[in-house]
């Protein structure tokens, strides 16, 4: 399935593409969907994301972990700008080539700076990965550069 058939496909299920012109856009595409407590991503793996066993590369994973984290750090603390500070992921069960991903990140405690966050990485009822974080509420400063450099 090509990317714009998969996009199509997944909007039409209700989730929004994650827009991202760096690494996300050539490891992904990743989706969103819901607000709040409710912010869903979605992962749907497809032929170019296995490794040498034919299952989804752990990587793969983990920049989808990472991505869905800070989109939801952003959304549920407001913050300009977040940067990983810490990730661990427990793979517990392989997933295999044209399964759906998907998570529901958890902010655990915001503090001014610090953002602790945790998930469970799912395919329909079966938990593949459990996964918890760190991020960093980055000033002004480094927003403004951030921007910037992404013109």
């Amino acid at each position: 399935m090509t990317k714009p058939e998969t996009i199509r496909r997944m909007a039409d299920e209700g989730w929004t593409a994650i827009a991202d012109d760096g690494f996300i856009d050539l490891a992904g595409p990743f989706f969103q969907r819901g607000a709040g407590a409710d912010l869903t991503f979605g992962f749907p793996t497809e032929a170019k994301h296995h490794n040498r066993r034919g299952v989804l590369q752990g990587g793969a994973l983990l920049t989808f972990v990472d991505k869905a984290f800070g989109v939801a750090a952003r959304a549920t603390t407001q913050a300009e700008l977040v940067v990983t500070v810490q990730l661990d992921v427990h793979f517990l069960d392989a997933v295999q080539i044209g399964e759906l991903v998907e998570t529901r990140p958890r902010v655990v405690r915001a503090t001014r700076r610090l953002i602790f966050m945790s998930a469970e990485l799912t395919v329909g009822s079966r938990a593949v990965a459990l996964a918890n974080g760190v991020w960093k509420k980055v000033g002004p400063a480094v927003a403004a550069k951030a921007r910037v450099l992404s013109d």
